[in-house]
């Protein structure tokens, strides 16, 4: 199992929790086994078949998109982090 860390923004979509663990060799596997089990979040993660634009998916400290986007293997141990996308500024 792959640990998932939550961020606040999408914390009510998995009953609060901060972290929860999926099942997978990929981070799409890993993300798919996720948004079966909490259907809600399949529409913050994912859009046109990928990974949503205001979403940020870190795989050992690297964004998901700069590796193999969601074909990213996930070695024992490692962590899938979501963050939502930050924009502003003056």
């Amino acid at each position: 199992m792959t640990a998932v860390r939550i961020p606040p923004t999408l914390r009510n979509e998995v009953g609060g929790a901060r972290q929860v663990e999926a099942s997978g060799s990929t981070v799409r596997e890993v993300l798919d086994d996720l948004v079966s089990r909490y259907p809600a979040l399949g529409a913050q993660i994912f859009a046109d078949g990928g990974i949503a634009p205001f979403v940020n998916v870190y795989l050992g400290g690297e964004d998901v998109r700069t590796l193999d986007g969601l074909d990213t293997a996930i070695g024992a141990g490692q962590a899938v982090i979501l963050l939502p996308a930050m924009a502003g500024g003056a």
